[in-house]
């Protein structure tokens, strides 16, 4: 077994959510009166901790109105959360990796969201530990991956990270650790492989593979 731990974004890698996320960003911006993002730099942003999005996304944005923003964003994500879901395959292909790895979560979510998540979808008891951006420094700073090593006893070489993101990808680079992308979440194929990942899926069925074979 090449990877003791297995380490997955939640949101664009697990969760189909990231037109979603782009979407409740956009009607932020246009609740406070500010340019609504394209649709390509609201997507990018997916990933990031809460302030570098804004910085990002909503750059005429002061930062005495970062409260408003948050409420705003979270008010239309809560208005869409109930009706996001797995991506199809994504259970069973948990189910089938838990049974040789250890499983853990690195999330740009804060640890109330993933919390209500893991009731929605019922997958909690797949990890054995997580990480969320309001808990640590965000990515694509390695903070999330190198708690997680020292928290399961795991070394560089023995963990691998999945994630729909340069952002996670970067990540994993910083922690020199090796990482896939899936192309079916937030970022392009083009930009998943300039990060360099080890392999790039469009579905979970040949992510699936991958790790029969290599993980």
């Amino acid at each position: 077994m090449r990877y003791e731990l297995i380490v997955f974004d939640w949101d664009g890698t697990i969760l189909d959510s990231p037109s979603a996320i782009a979407a409740c960003i956009q009607a932020s911006c246009g609740e406070l009166g500010l340019e609504v993002p394209e649709r390509s730099r609201a997507s990018h942003v997916i990933g990031l901790g809460i302030e570098e999005l804004m910085r990002i996304a909503a750059p005429a944005l002061a930062p005495e109105r970062y409260p408003d923003f948050v409420a705003a964003y979270r008010r239309h994500f809560r208005g869409r959360e109930q009706s996001m879901q797995l991506y199809p395959g994504m259970r069973a292909l948990l189910e089938e990796v838990r049974q040789k790895h250890s499983l853990a979560i690195a999330t740009a979510k804060s640890r109330r969201g993933l919390e209500r998540a893991f009731d929605a979808t019922g997958l909690r008891g797949y990890f054995r530990a997580s990480r969320c951006a309001d808990e640590t420094t965000p990515k694509p700073h390695p903070a999330m991956l190198l708690e997680l090593m020292e928290e399961l006893a795991v070394k560089p070489q023995g963990m691998l990270m999945i994630g729909d993101t340069s952002h996670d990808l970067e990540m994993a680079r910083a922690a020199g650790v090796d990482a896939l992308a899936v192309s079916y979440g937030a970022h392009s194929e083009d930009g998943l492989r300039a990060c360099g990942p080890l392999g790039c899926f469009a579905d979970v069925a040949s992510l699936a593979q991958w790790l029969r074979a290599n993980g």
